[in-house]
């Protein structure tokens, strides 16, 4: 069955770094576009950054771009989420997600915070 699991998460002060991991299985992973999301507490979740199958392509919210990289290696079936300049805003559950056919998969989450 498909599994993916993040990892990374913790607490860092503003302008700390952070990088975020999700191993995926069962599903030829190297086949499929890859998302990170985030949820603030109280908010709805929200995309931050696409991967294309081969990495080629990515696309960032505007609210992360030139602070986070995503990036992938297909031989390790893992996307990564690098972020740079972290901002209090930033804080939440980061989740990693593919959509495989009509099926979506979530991850279970790897908590972010962002606090002096």
């Amino acid at each position: 069955q498909v599994q993916l699991v993040e990892s990374g998460g913790g607490l860092v002060q503003p302008g700390g770094s952070l990088r975020l991991s999700c191993v995926a299985s069962g599903f030829t992973f190297s086949v499929y576009a890859m998302s990170w999301y985030r949820q603030a507490p109280g908010k709805e979740r929200e995309l931050v950054a696409t991967i294309s199958n081969d990495g080629d392509y990515t696309k960032y919210a505007d609210s992360v771009k030139g602070r986070f990289t995503i990036s992938r290696d297909n031989v390790k079936n893992t996307v990564y989420l690098q972020m740079n300049s972290l901002k209090p805003e930033d804080t939440g559950v980061y989740y990693c997600r593919v959509n495989i056919v009509l099926s979506t998969y979530w991850g279970q989450g790897t908590q972010v915070a962002v606090s002096s």
